[in-house]
C-alpha cells in the first residue's frame, strides 16, 4: 500500500482544517521553553539507552525539541517531520541535526542520501496518534528497515486519542518487531492496565 491508499495524515487534516496550527504549535514550545518548562524528558530516556556518538532518527520531529537536544549531546541526529514549517523552525531552532520533510509512510532516507542506519529510533509526541489510519504498519516497518543491528524503536503515546493499545500490539507484531519493554511514562514509572499513556521499546522479532 501507498500513501494513495489511506491518504492525509491527521495531522495534515487539522493543519487544512486550522490555517496556522502549525505556528500555533511551534510557538506553543518556544514559549515552554522560555518559561523553562522541561521539554526534553523523551529526549533524556533515549540518551539513556544509547551510547555516546550514536545515530538517532527523530521520527515526526516536529520543531526539533528532541532532536536538537540530543544532538548537543554528540549524537548524530536525523530529524524527519511532515510538516515543512515545523522542519523550518526545527532548522532555525535547534540547529546540529540533518532535517528532512517526508511522510513517515513512505520514509526512504537512503533515496534521500543518508545511508547509514539508526542506533535508536525515537517516536514522541503521540505522534503515532496523527498518523494517517491504516498507515501505521507501513509506518512501523519502515522505521524498523531504518535501524543497524540491534538498534530498537522508542514509540510514546497517549491512550485513548483514537489509536487503542490492542491495535498497536497487532500492528507491531505484523511490522516483524516484537516489544521488549513497556513504560507507563517517559520518566521510567512502570506500566499498569489503569495507565493512560504507554512508552513502548521494540526490536525486530528476529532479533
Amino acid at each position: 500500500m501507498t500513501r494513495e491508499d489511506w491518504g492525509p495524515s491527521r495531522w495534515e487534516l487539522i493543519v487544512a482544517e486550522r490555517p496556522g496550527h502549525s505556528q500555533w504549535y511551534i510557538e506553543r514550545f518556544r514559549a515552554m521553553e522560555r518559561e523553562g518548562a522541561d521539554i526534553v524528558g523523551e529526549a533524556r530516556l533515549a540518551d539513556a539507552m544509547l551510547g555516546r556518538g550514536s545515530r538517532v532518527l527523530d521520527a515526526g520531529c516536529g520543531p526539533g525539541r528532541i532532536a536538537g537536544w540530543l544532538a548537543a549531546r554528540g549524537h548524530d541526529v536525523v530529524g524527519v517531520d511532515v510538516d515543512p514549517d515545523l522542519v523550518e523552525a526545527a532548522r532555525s531552532d535547534h540547529s546540529g541535526p540533518t532535517y528532512v520533510v517526508s511522510d513517515l509512510s513512505e520514509l526512504d532516507l537512503p533515496a534521500a542520501g543518508i545511508a547509514e542506519p539508526f542506533d535508536l529510533v525515537i517516536v514522541a509526541g503521540n505522534v503515532v496518534t496523527f498518523l494517517a489510519p491504516g498507515s501505521e504498519v507501513e509506518v512501523l516497518r519502515r522505521l524498523a528497515a531504518h535501524l543497524a543491528p540491534g538498534g530498537r524503536i522508542v514509540i510514546g503515546f497517549g491512550l485513548g486519542r483514537g489509536y487503542d493499545l490492542a491495535s498497536f500490539e497487532a500492528d507491531v507484531s505484523s511490522a516483524g518487531l516484537r516489544e521488549s519493554l513497556r513504560l507507563a511514562a517517559w520518566d521510567v514509572r512502570p506500566w499498569t492496565p489503569s495507565s493512560d499513556f504507554v512508552v513502548s521499546v521494540l526490536e525486530p522479532s528476529g532479533a
